[in-house]
């Protein structure tokens, strides 16, 4: 028995030997983990979360990263969402912009200190140089009442004693900016800066440090440790040193003394806090240079003037743009020759790639241009004399080029020459003689691209001149993308629909109530609706009223909706226009109400009414959608939808029928402006305008034949806003053109219905069907 027995013990090693190491891993590694977790769950802590953390624990002399403060505060803490059943839902009011909602600070805030002398000359020059660059720049004076110049934002305090003004300015800043940014910078206004390279300074440091950087000077009699900033060349305070600073203001300014308010500020940092100015802080060196008086900026070239962030004293205004010209031009050779570089590297580099040299773009370092997949992606070129362009926007064949386009025109040529003169110089010089063709078209991936045929005079070193033609190929690129500043808007605002409706469109209104219940009532959106019941001259009197099912379905969706309020207007009219019934609507509404004039075949949803309140702003912009327009169903069939019979229903999207779930063909409706957002206020301004330049019966006249967008295109200062809107999707309708309407408004009309009607292939098809009909 035990033969046999040992020959299984020993095939069975034979078979887990290879395993063993395998299988004593895993279990020392679970030996270890296991008396790891012991160790943890002791009533010992951590002692290097003891050292680090503990307010009480070993600290490290030599730590500038904030590591001082309680570990609680780099540790995330998730709070259980919990809801209580009993309570109404309310809806969660979220920010525009997700930085408000973590709490995020911009990087730099500017404080420029000035006087009454200097006000509009120095700080004039200060802010047409620097201001385009830091999100907020402010200007601090002791004059009382002083009256800002045009695009300044000036703070007087009142008092014009050095400290007295240091001590406010800072007082300011804490109060009113304080938890909005993190670094201060403050500088006089006879100092220039470069505002690039301070952005770039302030983005390199760290924000959980009490720093006071700038040009560090001596106390006259003090140790050299006691050194304070000088005003002059400006100085960085931190936002941690400066909430440290604010308790200590009211007694620095009573116990220190001095006539300078950068020493003041130094002497009170150092008694209070004891932390006095550096010129060097984390690798980073804070540059500044003192200009010579009746020093020439031009024949400046030392290393210490080429780096500086900072240029003092500047005696006046034209010193400053003079400054402002050749640091300028110094980031723009140091940018043309890191822009060589770079494509000297790719040059280099392409050749490794699986394409070669023929991989290689023109211009080197920019995008390829864009390859059309089918011949409806092609972009076409535009073609243009000195004097006229064949792609005018009218559809004229033919305008005169004038304005911002003749000005490009003419950049072009001139660039084509110097570009030309500087690669031939000096064996060749050419002179223009006159434009033959242009062609130009804009490429989304790459910018503005230019062919143009120049007849040219080329001209020897000898003096020996010839007539050639030469094409050249040239490029616009598109600059970095930047986010214009726009008024802060909010998505809590009300919207107000209105809706006109004449008697035929009845039967259609219906339906839209239905859907306004849906989409607006059932989830409780912050809107109301107003319908505006339009009746003809003589409907309506002494028979049935042609609005009764209308009334009917409003109180109903009413009694539905408890705290829903459906009003209607009647009104009385032989030939409405949208401008004629707007008025009667702007009269019944205060001036802060955010009108969306919508139609009988809009079906505005949540996401409709949220774009309606950013992109309509009051004061500023006015917003009319573009929607989308279902083709004829009888010229353009439903299409099966995609997957099979089984495949389930696609989301509704533009040119998809969501009640049926199959694809519907259709178009953005570019000639179509009857929706549209804006606010009373901005409509009344522009009404006013419009009664004031156009009397009697021209306005008359003029109110049959516009409709609202062409009132704030025309009578309005406002930005409007014209943009497709893929949530706003139409059924398909023939518009009634009314031809009371000016010929531009009954050309578009027309223009909309015709091409509503179908795609050129479903018309194609419509008319060879026609054809094969009356053939047999």
């Amino acid at each position: 028995m035990s033969g046999p027995a040992t020959m299984r013990l020993s095939s069975l090693l034979a078979l887990l030997r290879p395993a063993l190491p395998l299988i004593l891993g895993l279990s020392l590694g679970c030996s270890l983990s296991l008396l790891r977790v012991s160790w943890i769950q002791g009533e010992g802590e951590d002692p290097c979360v003891e050292a680090v953390g503990k307010p009480g624990g070993p600290q490290n002399p030599d730590s500038k990263t904030g590591l001082d403060q309680s570990d609680e505060d780099f540790k995330p803490r998730i709070v259980p969402y919990y809801r209580d059943p009993n309570k109404p839902y309310k809806k969660v009011l979220r920010t525009r912009y997700i930085q408000t909602e973590l709490g995020s600070r911009e990087r730099l805030l500017v404080a420029v200190l000035t006087s009454r002398a200097t006000l509009s000359t120095l700080a004039v020059a200060v802010n047409r140089t620097v201001a385009h660059h830091f999100p907020r720049l402010l200007y601090f004076t002791g004059q009382r009442g002083a009256r800002a110049p045009a695009g300044m934002q000036v703070v007087s305090h009142g008092d014009e004693r050095p400290a007295w003004l240091m001590s406010e300015t800072l007082r300011y800043l804490h109060t009113h900016f304080g938890a909005d940014y993190d670094w201060f910078f403050i500088m006089q206004d006879d100092t220039y800066v470069q505002a690039s390279r301070l952005a770039a300074l302030a983005g390199h440091l760290s924000i959980n440090q009490d720093l006071y950087l700038g040009r560090a000077e001596e106390f006259i009699g003090a140790g050299e440790q006691a050194r304070y900033c000088h005003g002059g060349f400006g100085y960085l305070l931190s936002r941690s040193l400066l909430l440290r600073l604010r308790p200590h203001l009211d007694g620095c300014r009573g116990d220190i003394l001095s006539a300078r308010p950068d020493e003041w500020l130094g002497r009170c940092l150092i008694d209070t806090l004891g932390i006095g100015c550096v010129s060097q802080h984390q690798g980073q060196q804070y540059r500044s240079f003192e200009l010579a008086k009746n020093r020439d900026p031009e024949k400046e070239g030392s290393s210490a003037f080429l780096s500086a962030f900072t240029v003092h004293p500047v005696s006046e205004g034209t010193l400053m743009y003079r400054l402002h010209k050749r640091f300028s031009a110094l980031e723009l050779e140091r940018a043309y020759n890191e822009i060589e570089q770079l494509q000297a590297q790719i040059r280099n580099l392409t050749v490794l790639t699986p394409e070669g040299e023929a991989g290689l773009s023109w211009p080197v370092g920019l995008p390829a241009p864009f390859t059309p997949h089918s011949r409806f992606e092609v972009l076409g070129w535009d073609y243009f004399t000195e004097q006229h362009t064949f792609a005018c926007t009218d559809g004229a064949p033919k305008c005169p080029l004038q304005g911002a386009n003749r000005a490009d025109v003419g950049d072009v040529v001139d660039t084509a020459l110097e570009q030309l003169n500087r690669r031939y110089q000096p064996r060749l010089r050419f002179q223009k003689q006159r434009l033959l063709n242009g062609y130009r078209r804009f490429d989304p991936a790459r910018g503005m691209e230019y062919t143009l045929d120049l007849l040219l005079e080329a001209v020897t070193q000898r003096g020996h001149r010839r007539s050639l033609a030469r094409r050249v190929s040239l490029l616009r690129p598109l600059s970095r993308v930047e986010i214009l500043p726009m008024p802060y808007v909010t998505e809590a605002t009300r919207v107000q629909l209105v809706l006109p409706l004449l008697v035929a469109e009845a039967p259609a209104a219906l339906a839209f109530l239905e859907a306004f219940a849906a989409s607006v009532l059932e989830p409780r959106e912050h809107a109301l609706l107003t319908l505006l019941l339009v009746y003809g001259p003589r409907e309506g009197r002494g028979g049935p009223d042609p609005f009764l099912g209308v009334k009917a379905a409003a109180a109903e969706l009413e009694r539905r909706y408890p705290g829903a309020r459906l009003a209607w207007l009647a009104v009385r009219a032989e030939a409405p226009s949208q401008v004629r019934l707007m008025d009667v609507i702007s009269k019944k509404h205060p001036v802060d109400t955010l009108f969306f004039i919508t139609t009988v075949w809009t079906r505005p949803g949540s996401e409709v009414l949220n774009r309606c309140r950013m992109n309509a702003i009051s004061g500023w912009q006015a917003f009319f959608p573009v929607h989308f327009q279902e083709f004829n169903p009888v010229l353009s069939p439903q299409r099966s939808p995609p997957g099979g019979p089984g495949a389930g229903p696609d989301p509704p999207s533009p040119g998809v029928d969501p009640s049926r779930g199959a694809p519907v063909g259709g178009r953005f409706d570019r000639q179509a402006s009857a929706e549209g957002c804006f606010y009373n206020a901005d409509y009344l301004a522009a009404r006013a305008r419009l009664a004031s330049e156009l009397a009697g019966q021209e306005e008359e006249e003029a109110l049959e034949g516009l409709e609202v967008m062409d009132v704030f295109l025309r009578f309005s200062g406002l930005h409007l806003f014209r943009a497709v809107e893929p949530g706003l999707v139409q059924k398909f309708s023939l518009r009634d053109c009314s031809p009371r309407l000016s010929e531009e408004l009954y050309h578009r009309c027309r223009l909309s219905n015709l091409e509503g009607l179908g795609g050129r292939t479903q018309l194609a098809m419509a008319l060879f069907e026609q054809e094969q009909a009356n053939s047999t």
